[in-house]
């Protein structure tokens, strides 16, 4: 399926929502997405060019083993030099490039993949009457694909700017890229940049 905005043009409705592009995941991190590099131009003009009406989301890690449960518990047995007692937090920063622009900016942290989990993203959103979200970050296949869900679940109109989300591994993006144009092309539209852009006036 084409990547185009199926459902007509953007308007004041419509807020950016910049999924964890953080030094995090950037180089030198254990947690780095080589993809990264490639999509931080899409991602900064989009956000120098809708800056106040652009959300970001930062993933937030717990500050010691003992905050963890469940299946986390587990996930950070393996990566233990990634909870907030031991990670530097500048690395949980904003990419340059980005947080020059906080504010008018908003950020919104997380503990999880989701950014719904807690409902201030969805208070705030409604209360501003953002009824369409256009994304951006990473990962396509993990955090994206968790706010892209909640979003379709809680009714939002959501675009994926093709260009401007990225993965660790070509077959996760792919997959989920497929599964968006198709099982879920209703709920969902992906565009490029140019277009989304194009299509969205001041």
């Amino acid at each position: 399926m084409q990547d185009t905005l199926r459902f007509g043009p953007l308007g004041d409705e419509a807020a950016h929502l910049c999924i964890d592009m953080q030094r995090l995941f950037g180089a030198g991190s254990p947690w780095a997405i080589p993809w990264i590099e490639k999509v931080r131009p899409v991602v900064a003009h989009l956000v120098a060019a809708r800056t106040e009406r652009t959300v970001f989301t930062r993933f937030v890690p717990p500050a010691s083993h003992a905050q963890t449960g469940g299946a986390w518990a587990r996930y950070y047995a393996e990566w233990p030099e990634m909870l907030r007692e031991r990670l530097d937090p500048g690395w949980l920063e904003l990419l340059p490039e980005l947080a020059g622009h906080v504010p008018p900016a908003r950020v919104i942290d997380k503990p999880v993949y989701s950014p719904w989990h807690d409902g201030r993203l969805h208070h705030f959103l409604r209360g501003a009457g953002i009824n369409t979200l256009v994304m951006t970050g990473g990962e396509t296949d993990i955090c994206v694909m968790a706010t892209v869900m909640g979003a379709v679940d809680l009714g939002y109109r959501v675009v994926l700017v093709s260009d401007g989300v990225c993965s660790s591994t070509d077959t996760g993006h792919d997959a989920a890229m497929t599964l968006f144009r198709t099982r879920l092309s209703q709920q969902i539209e992906t565009a490029p940049f140019d277009e989304i852009l194009d299509s969205w006036p001041v």
